[in-house]
């Protein structure tokens, strides 16, 4: 009996063991998230793409597109400027400090809607990321979106222009590119300084594919690789870049459904450049909070939407390991007026 008894124990462990084994080794990047409320909600303004960087006091501050008023679209276009809100917490909450970088309202490539921010701290240097355009109007827009990059010796500015007008990235003269005349432009852009010392931007282009762009210094001048670095022929928009367990990463929207429509993608690579496998990223806001979705306020997208989606996904790396993740949605999940940025904290 004493020895049936040990014997049958050991057969469970051993069960337990391999199934908490099979378990971690077939959990996704999507199931490590857990909600943790509302990062960023300004009453009157429209908040979008939202990215986090610490300082060396431990404060995270938010790089947000915001603009006047409830109407996601068109509004982006002509009205969004990057605000910066500082928190003493990861998780919030978040003040209004000043506004960053807005359209110059002048007869420049970025007269219009500053847009989509991306933060990177790069050595001593707060380095922002972002797109414009100069005329809002369809068309031209959304072809003449252009990227452009701000650094400062600060979060709190000032915000410093690279060759002189902040351009740092437009669409190829070379017709033979894959986003030559690219009717999109290149948008939504995102910093990664390689292991090697190269910089590296990500960016979406012609039909909705991330492209990539190198540079031996942080401020250039970049060169476009003539090929698209992902396959897909679904969009995705608004590549995250970092490195993650050794692999290059690109965290985007999964806007049509390649793993799931509403979702999120978690490309990884060997050399960044070649972008060929994936998994879930992050799931449908549903999966993470239970709210009513016939009660759901939303302010782009499908009215009669059967789920909510999370959109521009950033993370706030502390030591090179993901901590957070920030994501704004067309979307207000409570009903409440205008949209609002989301957080939720990764679980290790």
């Amino acid at each position: 009996m004493y020895n049936k008894t040990l014997s049958s124990l050991f057969i469970f462990v051993l069960f337990a063991f391999s199934s908490g084994r099979l378990f971690a080794q077939n959990k996704q990047f999507a199931d490590s998230w857990e909600y943790m409320g509302i990062a960023v909600e300004e009453p009157g303004f429209t908040i979008w793409g939202t990215s986090p960087v610490m300082d060396d006091e431990g404060n995270v501050h938010l790089f947000v597109a915001r603009w006047p008023g409830d109407k996601v679209n068109p509004d982006w276009r002509s009205a969004s400027e990057i605000a910066h809100y500082v928190g003493s917490n990861p998780e919030g909450p978040f003040s209004f400090s000043d506004v960053a970088v807005a359209g110059t309202g002048l007869d420049t490539w970025d007269k219009y809607g500053a847009h989509n921010p991306t933060i990177s701290r790069v050595e001593d240097k707060y380095v922002l990321l972002y797109i414009a355009n100069d005329n809002p109007s369809q068309p031209p827009h959304p072809s003449n979106q252009k990227i452009g990059m701000a650094i400062a010796d600060s979060p709190y500015g000032p915000w410093n222009k690279v060759n002189k007008d902040g351009l740092i990235l437009d669409t190829p003269k070379n017709p033979a590119y894959w986003n030559y005349e690219a009717s999109n432009g290149v948008n939504n852009p995102a910093l990664l300084k390689h292991p090697d010392g190269e910089y590296f931007i990500y960016f979406k282009s012609e039909k909705s594919r991330m492209g990539l762009a190198i540079a031996e210094n942080l401020e250039g001048p970049y060169v476009q690789m003539p090929f698209p670095v992902t396959s897909n022929d679904q969009n995705i928009e608004d590549g995250y870049a970092f490195m993650y367990e050794g692999k290059f990463a690109l965290l985007t929207t999964d806007n049509h459904g390649i793993i799931e429509a509403g979702g999120g993608l978690l490309w990884t690579s060997e050399d960044g450049i070649t972008f060929d496998t994936y998994e879930k990223g992050f799931h449908r806001i549903n999966a993470y909070l239970d709210f009513d979705q016939e009660n759901v306020a939303i302010y782009y997208g499908p009215m009669n939407a059967t789920y909510s989606k999370f959109e521009r996904p950033q993370l706030l790396l502390v030591d090179g390991e993901v901590n957070y993740m920030y994501v704004p949605s067309g979307h207000n999940i409570f009903g409440r007026k205008n949209t609002v940025s989301y957080v939720l904290k990764f679980k290790k």
